[in-house]
C-alpha cells in the first residue's frame, strides 16, 4: 500500500514538472516584435480664398474685398505660407466720411503642432507673417465746427473728395487657427490675427484710418486684429513615406 502511495506520489510529481515547463517554454516562446507600417503623406501647394471677406462684401455696402491664400509643406510641421489681397472700406461717423483703397501682401511659416492619424494632413498651427500694404485714402467730407459761434454750435460740411495717394504700412502678426479636410483635397479652415504695425506714411495733418491686410486703426493705435474663414484646396506634387512603427507580441 505504501508503495502504491509513493508511486502515484511520484507520477504527480513527474506531471506537474511536465505541466510547468510547457507553461514555461510557452511563455518563452512569446516575443515582442515590431511591425512597420509605412503610409503616403501629401506634399504640394494649397490655394483658397477667404470666403468671410467675400460675405461682408456682398452685404457690407461700405466693403469690398478679396484675398487669395496659400501655403506650400516644406516638413512634416513647416509649412511655408502667404496672403494676397485687395481692399476698399469706407469709414462714416458724425463727423467724416472716408474711404480707403489699395493692396497687400503677406508672407511667412506655418507651424502644425496637431499630430494626425495615418495619412491625414489636418493643422492646428500658430503662423507668424510680415505684411505689407500700398494704399490711398480719400476724404470725402467732413464737418467744421465755429468755434466763435459757441452758442448756436454752428457747423457746416465741407465736400471735396481730397485723396491722398502713395501711402504704405509694414506690419507683423501673428495667426492661430485650423485647417481639417471636409472632401479629398478641400480644406475649411477658421483664423484669428493679432497685428501690430511697425511703420506707416500718413497723411498731411490726417491720419490712416484702415489699412489693407492690417484693418482699421483706433486712435492711431498700434496693434489691430483679424480673422478668417477660408476654404482651400491641395494641388498635390508628391509624396512622402510617413513610418509608424507597432509593437505587438507573438508565440
Amino acid at each position: 500500500m505504501k508503495t502504491q502511495y509513493m508511486y502515484a506520489s511520484y507520477i504527480k510529481s513527474i506531471i506537474l514538472l511536465l505541466l510547468f515547463s510547457t507553461i514555461a517554454m510557452a511563455q518563452e516562446e512569446k516575443k515582442t516584435v515590431k511591425d512597420t507600417l509605412i503610409y503616403k503623406q501629401k506634399y504640394g501647394l494649397r490655394l483658397g480664398t477667404d470666403l468671410s471677406k467675400l460675405a461682408r462684401t456682398f452685404f457690407d455696402d461700405n466693403y469690398t474685398g478679396i484675398e487669395i491664400m496659400g501655403d506650400y509643406r516644406l516638413t512634416k510641421k513647416i509649412y511655408l505660407a502667404g496672403e494676397i489681397g485687395n481692399e476698399e472700406r469706407t469709414i462714416e461717423n458724425e463727423v467724416l466720411s472716408n474711404t480707403t483703397k489699395g493692396s497687400y501682401f503677406k508672407g511667412g511659416i506655418d507651424l502644425n503642432f496637431y499630430k494626425n492619424w495615418l495619412d491625414m494632413e489636418n493643422m492646428i498651427y500658430v503662423g507668424f507673417r510680415g505684411g505689407a500694404s500700398t494704399f490711398s485714402q480719400t476724404l470725402n467730407s467732413y464737418d467744421i465746427y465755429n468755434v466763435y459761434n459757441q452758442y448756436w454750435n454752428e457747423q457746416f460740411t465741407v465736400e471735396e473728395g481730397t485723396e491722398f495717394s502713395g501711402l504704405t504700412a509694414i506690419w507683423a502678426e501673428i495667426i492661430i487657427g485650423i485647417k481639417a479636410e471636409i472632401f479629398n483635397n478641400f480644406y475649411a479652415g477658421i483664423n484669428a490675427q493679432l497685428k501690430g504695425l511697425i511703420t506707416e506714411t500718413a497723411p498731411d495733418n490726417f491720419e490712416n484710418l484702415y489699412i489693407p491686410g492690417f484693418n482699421r486703426t483706433y486712435d492711431s493705435g498700434r496693434f489691430g486684429v483679424g480673422f478668417g474663414f477660408n476654404l482651400s484646396y491641395l494641388v498635390p506634387i508628391f509624396k512622402k513615406d510617413k513610418i509608424v512603427v507597432q509593437e505587438k507580441e507573438e508565440e
